[in-house]
């Protein structure tokens, strides 16, 4: 009996074979070009879905503050930004808000800007996200005067 618990302990261990360390390092070398290969499209569809709600968000303030102004005969003014869309405003009457939920900020956390009388937009409103790098500029920002 002793003898054949050893031969069937023999025999599972003698069936097994570990992995060596090229099999490793193949496999490691194989799943970082995979990763090499997928994160990049990953990481630029990130990108582009935060730019697409950029520009949705200012799409809906920009429905919204022409809301406000068709109800209040005016823009909110610099001072008052977008928050007149959601409280009214002390001085304003034919306010029928609020004209939005909430005032959020940008996919990049950084608020909005909103300046009327606008210095892109003459006679209207200047909105716009600073983009991924928070600065006004660089190219990367997102407005309501670029052709989209």
């Amino acid at each position: 009996m002793w003898l054949t618990m050893t031969y069937r302990n023999t025999v599972r261990r003698g069936g097994r074979r570990a992995f060596t360390l090229i099999e490793l390092m193949l496999v490691l070398i194989i799943l970082a070009i995979l990763a090499a290969v997928v994160v990049p499209k990953f990481t630029n569809r990130r990108a582009q879905a935060d730019d697409a709600k950029a520009r949705t968000d200012i799409s809906n303030y920009e429905t919204a503050i022409d809301a406000f102004q068709v109800d209040t005969g005016r823009y909110p003014s610099s001072d008052e930004g977008l928050n007149a869309l959601v409280n009214a405003p002390g001085n304003v009457t034919g306010w029928h808000g609020p004209y939005i939920k909430s005032v959020n900020n940008d996919p990049w956390q950084h608020p909005y800007v909103y300046r009327y009388p606008g210095v892109q937009n003459k006679n209207g409103f200047d909105l716009f996200s600073y983009g991924p790098d928070g600065r006004e500029g660089g190219g990367d920002d997102i407005d309501n005067w670029s052709p989209r």
